[in-house]
């Protein structure tokens, strides 16, 4: 890949620049509920899924995908005006977590036979991040808490990959979803 610049001996590509820079700004609009988010965010999938296939991480690639069908359901699903969070039932908090949990087991050994790259933990997150899309898509606050946490282990799993303005990135990905959690709030009154 290109080197865009190079910071702290880390070469940062044109690629993985562009990938952030169109990341921040999908999240970011996605934290203050407006609509535009989605079509930022098909186009930092996009760029974000071919970085990923390029380095071997097929989760975080395949992740991609989902996030772009993700953003046209979002797009479609949310009204122009916005979001328009909700709380979850107790029932279907135990029901998204079964499903991720059931899909990160089957996910991980998967991938791991076909020799992708630090299998376990990037199929956690592309499991744990593609069920708070979907809970993000049905507008219910508790997206934003699930986000802290993804964003703080993908700063970890991304760093670890010596992929560290990506792990930045995910880093400022916490911060913005304190502020969505804020934010949310206020629209819900």
């Amino acid at each position: 890949m290109n080197t865009f610049f190079t910071a702290w001996n880390y070469q940062v590509s044109y690629l993985e620049f562009a990938s952030v820079i169109t990341s921040l700004t999908a999240v970011t609009l996605g934290a203050r509920g407006t609509r535009w988010a989605w079509p930022w965010w098909i186009l930092s999938s996009s760029l974000y899924g071919v970085f990923f296939f390029n380095v071997d991480l097929l989760a975080s690639a395949i992740l991609q995908l989902i996030f772009i069908a993700a953003a046209i359901w979002g797009w479609f699903g949310w009204k122009p005006t916005g979001v328009e969070p909700r709380f979850m039932t107790t029932k279907e908090r135990a029901l998204w977590f079964l499903a991720a949990l059931a899909l990160w087991l089957i996910a991980a050994p998967v991938l791991a036979n076909i020799g992708a790259a630090a299998s376990w933990p990037d199929s956690l997150l592309l499991v744990a991040s593609a069920i708070t899309q979907l809970i993000m898509v049905r507008q219910f606050h508790e997206t934003w808490s699930l986000w802290f946490a993804i964003n703080l282990f993908g700063t970890w799993h991304y760093a670890r990959q010596d992929f560290y303005f990506t792990a930045l990135l995910y880093s400022v990905f916490a911060l913005v979803a304190i502020y969505g959690l804020v934010k949310w709030l206020k629209l819900r009154r």
